[in-house]
């Protein structure tokens, strides 16, 4: 009798744990959907805004809350602190270094977003059957005990513990499907707003070649800043030559 309680305890336990593992499998599925339904959604409105803007100092007015939002806000930011390179590391490099770099880091987070909670889906998926299977070993091995213990072997004795026990097994694999299914899907979902991210930043730089990779807001233009070529601006003695030839 007691190895029964035992048995029994073994399998309820198993059965609570696939419980939680299903509760954690549905709501990371109902959350995971709602992130990707409003990225999807407010990257669509910020991209249809944003080719709409006259320039990128009118995009950089959008107000929005979209991935690509984010990642339009730290090239901008890129640019801004090229007007500020050489004063260290972060800043080192050329215009063009600094904005793709500022670009891929903020890639980079966005994707890491994305892929919160699917280690939990993976891990279910992964564990789950195997989790039902011991908890159908453990009931097994104890109504084995019990009913050797008992001198029965009749079915009645026999089917009711072990039918018990395999109960596990299956609530494991229910458990594991669903959980797989979605890491699929959120995996083939991520990679693809990961691409659309890449294709977005690519367009960024592109546009930014049209103010030589300076921010939108700065007032030298290309042409005639001093700090990006020395060679442009005259040197003191030459303006008194001028002057001098002038007069």
């Amino acid at each position: 009798m007691n190895q029964l309680f035992s048995s029994a305890i073994g399998v309820e336990a198993t059965l609570y744990l696939l419980l939680l593992f299903s509760v954690a499998t549905w709501a990371l599925l109902l959350i995971k959907g709602v992130q990707h339904a409003r990225v999807s959604r407010s990257n669509a409105r910020y991209a249809r805004q944003f080719w709409q803007a006259r320039d990128l100092q009118s995009a950089a007015a959008i107000a929005s809350a979209a991935p690509f939002a984010r990642v339009a806000k730290a090239g901008l930011i890129g640019l801004g602190h090229a007007d500020q390179r050489g004063y260290d590391l972060e800043h080192s490099g050329d215009r063009q270094d600094l904005l793709e770099r500022h670009l891929r880091q903020q890639i980079h987070k966005e994707r890491r977003a994305l892929e919160s909670g699917l280690a939990v889906l993976a891990s279910i998926g992964s564990t789950a059957p195997f989790i039902g299977l011991f908890g159908t070993v453990w009931g097994i091995m104890h109504a084995l005990k019990a009913i050797s213990a008992s001198g029965s072997a009749s079915l009645d004795v026999v089917a009711g513990p072990i039918g018990e026990a395999l109960i596990a097994t299956a609530i494991g694999i229910a458990v594991a499907v669903p959980a797989v299914l979605a890491f699929n899907f959120f995996q083939r979902r991520n990679r693809a707003v990961g691409a659309d991210l890449d294709d977005f930043a690519t367009d960024f730089i592109t546009l930014s070649q049209a103010t030589a990779f300076r921010h939108p807001g700065s007032a030298a233009t290309p042409a005639t800043s001093a700090n990006d070529n020395p060679a442009a601006k005259p040197a003191a003695t030459d303006i008194h030559i001028r002057k001098a030839v002038l007069s």
